[in-house]
């Protein structure tokens, strides 16, 4: 059994999953009080999510989890073969999604919502947005011509992307133009994609509470 550790960018995995109709077991984590939760310090020391147990491999960044799971156990239909014309775009924003978007977005979040008042304008915080902003014209590029950015299928690269969007909106730090949010309605109106809602229950309050499309 595949076992999921924590949601936020847990998120990307539980899709995936869903998308592939592979079962799996969502083990939540208390950030807040992690240090007590010595379980799942046996499994990740370090303290984060997400983490993916997979008998007795462990993985740890969500974007290669995604890989991963696609490359064991996963559906061509998801991801782009080396040989496809679309498998450079497809590598890409899959690693866009985190590398150019959500780490991004996770220090504006940082910088604020939980730095000192004084320090909310910090230079480094307005350029974790602006580069959010400028990471995001290639997504708003590829989109002008593409349903979906591998091209005309849905693929992890949009789960990655998505995700990244949905945080940003979510906490009010990004407001989709007209062709993201005609993106990230076709995206989220997937059933894999509310059946991981569903799983993921702190998501689905979180999303509820907040800004939505």
């Amino acid at each position: 059994m595949l076992t999921v550790y924590g949601e936020g960018r847990g998120f990307r995995i539980v899709w995936l999953l869903e998308e592939l109709g592979l079962a799996y077991r969502l083990r939540p984590v208390d950030l807040f009080a992690v240090e007590n939760d010595r379980d799942f310090l046996a499994i990740n020391p370090a303290g984060f999510i997400p983490v993916l147990q997979d008998g007795e491999t462990i993985m740890v960044e969500s974007v290669a989890i995604l890989q991963y799971l696609l490359a064991r156990h996963g559906s061509a239909s998801l991801a782009v073969a080396p040989d496809d014309p679309a498998f450079a775009s497809y590598l890409q924003f899959l690693h866009l999604g985190e590398a150019g978007l959500a780490g991004l977005m996770n220090a504006v979040i940082v910088g604020r919502n939980l730095a000192p008042e004084a320090e909310r304008d910090a230079r480094v915080t307005r350029w974790a947005l602006e580069t959010f902003e400028s990471r995001l014209g290639l997504v708003i590029r590829r989109l002008a011509d593409f349903p979906y950015l591998a091209g005309d299928r849905f693929t992890a690269a949009d789960i990655s992307v998505s995700y990244a969007l949905l945080l940003g909106l979510r906490t009010g730090h990004y407001v989709p133009g007209s062709i993201e949010r005609d993106y990230l309605v076709r995206t989220t109106a997937r059933p894999a994609y509310v059946r991981a809602m569903e799983s993921c229950q702190a998501t689905k309050a979180w999303a509820a509470r907040s800004p939505g499309l």
